[in-house]
């Protein structure tokens, strides 16, 4: 790490502040850890024909995946306040590696799904990896240094659903989770020799009650409920991509299609979009107002989730609703963050939490969804479900709106 610049207040004299390579070593660690979730999604198909399972059967890997995830938020996040986020950052990666590697020599379902459930219980560490980052770079550099580590995140999703893709269709689905293994064994082998513990200040700071911390939560989202709405909303929405991408992965490979996974994977590359149009978005809701930005992108994507049902049987018409949808969701999430981002600082990582937890519980029930509505409605019945789930999240966006006008008037 880089020493710290003269004249740095008498609180921070002893810190020391992140180099570019060892911010960019943070980001890559925040890609593999990140990307684990994402695998499944082209090879979804693949999975359940070799353990020989239904889609409702192989959608409970995703789903409770995603629950698992929310409940490790809710339980184990808020030890960030108590432990340094190194030793959290350690023991939760390994716990990832643990899951991956449980998943890749699963010889019968329900020991892969208990793998899976494992893995997003310990998938802690991306929401760690901010936090630490933001305590040693300079103020200056803070706009930067999240910027790089969202840039690694981005680029995790990416290549875990286009290269699961190539890798489940030519070298077999347990392939892509040997590789995932072997690279949060590397990543947990180098945490510990990049990131530092806490700070002296802190370490010196009298620890807080875990249980008070936890159910902190209630006063603090009772204060401020509007985080209800908008955790809603973003479960709505991440609900509607988990149930696109999953269901994407049966319909394309299914004999009626005739795709292989790669064809899967090489559709997730369309986010390489994001890169490219969420900034200029994401100032175009500053201008516009988080929550009437936010119905207006409702709007359209509801439009993109119509367009399925109608184009579902031709792989270049797909193209455009999953174009739309890709430009539009990571905008529900930025819009919904807006909303209560600007509240004071000492609550904000609370409501995040709360917000977090709402968005993959949303995630999780829509993914056993999507997978068994698609079992018996074929792709179809996913359209018709995601379709009902965007009318929910447009009406919900358009109560947001208008809360907020009668709040600004009042």
């Amino acid at each position: 790490m880089t020493a710290p610049a003269s004249g740095t207040p008498a609180g921070e004299a002893d810190r020391r502040f992140l180099s570019g390579r060892q911010l960019l070593l943070l980001a890559l660690a925040a890609a593999v850890v990140t990307a684990n979730a994402y695998y499944i999604h082209p090879i979804i198909a693949l999975v359940a024909k070799d353990f020989g399972v239904s889609p409702s059967e192989i959608g409970l890997v995703p789903a409770l995946n995603q629950i698992a995830l929310a409940a490790g938020i809710f339980l184990l996040l808020p030890l960030g306040d108590r432990f340094s986020n190194r030793q959290l950052a350690i023991i939760f990666a390994a716990g990832q590696l643990a899951g991956l590697v449980v998943m890749a020599f699963a010889t019968h379902f329900w020991v892969f799904v208990a793998g899976s459930t494992f893995l997003g219980f310990s998938t802690i560490t991306p929401y760690l990896l901010p936090a630490y980052a933001s305590k040693r770079v300079e103020p200056a550099r803070l706009g930067a240094a999240t910027a790089t580590l969202t840039t690694g995140v981005i680029a995790g999703i990416l290549v875990a659903r286009v290269g699961a893709g190539w890798i489940g269709e030519h070298l077999g689905w347990r392939t892509v989770y040997y590789c995932a293994a072997g690279a949060m064994l590397i990543i947990t082998l180098l945490l510990p020799r990049l990131m530092e513990g806490r700070d002296k200040s802190a370490a010196e700071a009298p620890p807080q009650n875990y249980f008070a911390l936890v159910f902190s939560l209630v006063p603090v989202v009772r204060a401020h409920p509007e985080v209800l709405l908008s955790g809603t909303i973003q479960g709505l929405g991440f609900g509607i991509f988990l149930s696109v991408w999953l269901a994407l992965g049966l319909h394309l490979t299914s004999p009626e299609m005739g795709y292989g996974a790669d064809t899967v994977g090489y559709l997730a590359a369309i986010s390489l979009l994001n890169l490219a149009t969420t900034p200029r978005l994401g100032a175009w809701a500053d201008r516009t107002g988080a929550r009437r930005a936010r119905f207006i992108i409702s709007l359209v994507q509801f439009v993109a989730v119509g367009l399925l049902g109608l184009f579902g049987h031709n792989l270049w018409l797909l193209l455009v609703p999953l174009v739309l949808l890709n430009l539009v969701g990571p905008m529900i999430d930025i819009t919904g963050r807006m909303t209560f981002l600007r509240q004071p600082a000492g609550v904000r990582t609370r409501l995040m939490t709360a917000y977090i937890v709402l968005m993959f519980i949303g995630g999780g029930m829509a993914s056993w969804g999507a997978t068994w509505v698609y079992e018996h409605g074929g792709w179809h019945g996913t359209a018709m479900l995601t379709l009902g789930l965007s009318a929910m999240l447009v009406i919900l966006a358009f109560a947001g709106m208008r809360l907020d006008k009668h709040a600004a008037e009042a």
